[in-house]
């Protein structure tokens, strides 16, 4: 009867090795769940949305694997990110935490903010002020912002918005190193991204986790947390579930 008992008791401790290697190996080859904690992606990206990231999209690095394990440097199966992708990428000056930031700059581009408008290789990228007075979150806080649609040289459009109140006007000239890139959050005056040198600055090409990809779950943690099933119908925000992201 003990025979029996150890028996099933290696099954199981079995069948959880298997499960949880096929869990680790979808996570570090094809899709990997991230929370979205700030609103620097702000209105792509909401305080409480869950998205998947495509782990193919770039090929791979260490830190497409958990622990980011160190038993080989470069990428393999490399493939270029576009711009206006929404990458998730390990921030340079842990190589541990998880950000996620808009592609703005390539290796080789130089990007500079003037009188409040964003160039790109000294060219002023196309926008179009689509809504004025718009309120957004800015941490704990929420702030009045415009918000414009921008369009990239490669033809991508998504939805910037910066403060009325007052936005970053001037910046030195940013020149991205080779294998680099320059990220930047869709909410400009509250986001911490490739502006801010001594923190997040310029992106090795190493350090790309994944392209965003869709969101499948949100759930508005101002208004309450999904624990809390009786305030789902102010909390979820089911017309994001499964939305397709750009």
């Amino acid at each position: 009867m003990k025979k029996n008992y150890l028996i099933i008791i290696l099954d199981n401790v079995k069948t959880l090795f298997y499960a949880l290697i096929i869990a680790v190996l979808i996570r570090s080859l094809f899709f990997q769940p991230f929370y979205i904690p700030s609103s620097s992606m702000e209105p792509t990206l909401l305080i409480g949305d869950r998205i998947f990231v495509k782990k193919f999209e770039y090929g791979y690095s260490k830190h497409s694997f958990p622990f980011s394990p160190p038993f080989f440097s470069g990428r393999f199966f490399k493939q270029k990110p576009k711009y206006g992708d929404l990458v998730v990428f390990k921030t340079p000056n842990d190589n541990r935490t998880d950000y996620i930031k808009r592609l703005i700059g390539l290796p080789g581009d130089t990007i500079q903010f003037k009188n409040g408008k964003l160039l790109l290789n000294k060219e002023e990228i196309y926008r179009t002020k689509i809504i004025n007075n718009y309120l957004i979150r800015c941490g704990i806080n929420t702030q009045e912002v415009n918000a414009y649609s921008e369009r990239l040289p490669n033809g991508k459009e998504y939805i910037a918005v910066y403060n009325k109140l007052g936005t970053m006007q001037n910046t030195d000239e940013y020149k991205v190193p080779k294998d680099h890139y320059f990220f930047l959050g869709d909410n400009r005056d509250c986001s911490k991204d490739s502006r801010y040198l001594s923190s997040v600055g310029y992106v090795s090409n190493e350090n790309l986790v994944g392209k965003a990809s869709i969101i499948f779950f949100s759930n508005d943690t101002i208004s309450g947390s999904i624990l809390k099933f009786w305030n789902w119908e102010n909390s979820l925000r089911i017309e994001r579930f499964f939305n397709l992201l750009r």
